[in-house]
């Protein structure tokens, strides 16, 4: 039997056991939970091996690569210099960073970049990956590149993109890099141990990640729609594809040279307590402290797209920065608002609750339904707040 330590509040013994049985009976190697109701954390979880390769045990302040879960930070980011008059989400990008008209991009708003409505997941000319590591060379790059569909017309999933066209933003505004400006503005103020750009102090804490292999579908059993968006997975010319080989070679989130530079798509790093902290501070106050407004964070949750996405050929429903979830995912709500990383990863905050919720684990798995070890928590976790008054 697995050992899992941490406390829960009283009531929430549930989500306890759910939290074992994923690695009693769902194959979880390591993984750490935080639950916060109304800015109060009620469940602090972790449990298993941290480097399946040395028997490192998951401690309480082990940190974990959360892939694209890093999104909603510089959504966080831009969010916040809206909030205090610094950045119009509707004035154009190139008002800001002027290089950024080259190729017709010149009317470009803000906003699409945050919705992945601006026609730029790939680059014509992947980047060398030593360059794009410094930020400058991928972020001229993006600068002089054509979008691949007019802007504004569709959505796509800027999968590593995305973070360098928020970030540079940022930094053009703010005069700080992404990494800097949360950790100033967002991380410190929350007492988050949360990075983008982690110093080589901190990682000897990082968990192994490992893959996790999992049944390959009948996809004759499949809906056409799910077909067609495996079949860009096998094609190298597809976006999606191409949206993942910005870089030459492309990035490899394991290794600790690219948790040391600023990647703010996916290389976030953090503990599962973090992870949920920081949503609770964009939803309500956490220790005297509040990062977003309730406007500005109703502005930012709105959806701005949906249907199929140009990228991944699936439906999705970007907000400005944060991802809303689609009926089929465990976190569906309303009012919820979030997004999930490559493997398994997941943060998300549903207002109408009160809940702010970060899961982590080093045993990555890819598949088609959702992840049953997040289905199971969160699962847990709502049965528990329906007995609760809001």
């Amino acid at each position: 039997m697995s050992v899992v330590s941490g406390t829960v509040a009283a009531g929430y013994e549930p989500v306890r056991e759910a939290f074992l049985a994923n690695f009693e009976t769902r194959s979880e190697i390591g993984a750490a939970l935080s639950v916060y109701r109304h800015g109060r954390e009620v469940v602090r979880l972790w449990g298993g091996v941290a480097d399946p390769a040395t028997g490192r045990a998951w401690r309480e302040d082990t940190l974990q690569v959360v892939y694209s879960t890093t999104k909603s930070v510089p959504a966080a980011c831009a969010h916040l210099l809206v909030q205090r008059g610094q950045l119009d989400l509707d004035a154009p990008v190139a008002e800001y960073w002027p290089e950024f008209a080259a190729a017709g991009k010149g009317d470009i708003p803000v906003r699409w970049l945050l919705s992945h409505q601006a026609g730029l997941p790939v680059l014509d000319r992947p980047v060398p990956l030593e360059q794009a590591l410094t930020w400058e060379p991928v972020v001229a790059a993006l600068a002089a590149q054509a979008p691949v569909w007019q802007p504004g017309t569709a959505h796509g999933y800027h999968g590593i993109t995305y973070g360098w066209l928020v970030g540079e933003v940022v930094r053009r505004v703010s005069g700080r890099s992404l990494g800097t400006y949360f950790a100033d503005e967002i991380a410190k103020p929350l007492g988050l141990d949360f990075w983008i750009g982690l110093p080589a102090s901190e990682a000897h804490r990082v968990a192994r990640t490992v893959e996790q292999p999992t049944a390959p579908p009948a996809v004759e059993a499949l809906p056409e729609v799910v077909r067609e968006a495996l079949a860009t997975y096998t094609d190298p010319t597809s976006l999606m594809v191409r949206s993942v080989n910005v870089t030459d070679p492309p990035l490899d989130l394991t290794d600790p040279r690219t948790w040391a530079a600023e990647i703010p798509a996916g290389n976030g790093i953090c503990t599962a307590s973090s992870l949920a902290r920081f949503y609770a501070g964009l939803i309500g106050e956490v220790d005297g402290v509040r990062i977003l407004d309730a406007a500005t964070l109703a502005a930012a949750t709105r959806e701005q797209a949906s249907g199929i996405d140009r990228v991944l050929m699936m439906p999705t429903r970007p907000a400005l920065g944060f991802g809303l979830p689609l009926p089929d995912q465990p976190w569906c709500s309303p009012t919820a608002f979030g997004f999930p990383g490559y493997g398994g990863s997941l943060g998300y905050a549903d207002t109408a609750s009160g809940i702010a919720f970060g899961y982590v684990m080093n045993g990555l798995r890819v598949t088609l339904d959702p992840d049953p070890r997040t289905a199971a928590l969160i699962e847990a976790v709502r049965a528990v707040v329906s007995r609760q008054p809001v």
